[in-house]
């Protein structure tokens, strides 16, 4: 049976919005971060389980600048696409 599914359109950010329905069907709620896969061989976008309650502060008794920033960033992906 086929569903009519919601729409929703690309901001000029590349932005989109989850429509209400499927928010409440899959539990999103502001300050999640979900993951987003992409399947080459259907051409589909999937967003994966959220992580409730965004990133965690961490308090470094530093200050760091936007070298640091992007030093960290480079790293976890890095980490992240061994």
């Amino acid at each position: 049976m086929m569903h009519n599914m919601p729409t929703t359109k690309v901001t000029s950010n590349y932005q989109v919005t989850i429509p209400a329905d499927v928010r409440n069907k899959a539990a999103v709620e502001r300050g999640d971060v979900l993951q987003i896969e992409y399947d080459d061989s259907s051409g589909t976008i999937r967003l994966l389980p959220s992580r409730k309650g965004g990133r965690k502060a961490v308090r470094l008794g530093r200050r760091i600048g936007v070298k640091d920033i992007e030093e960290a960033i480079a790293l976890g992906m890095r980490e992240s696409l061994r």
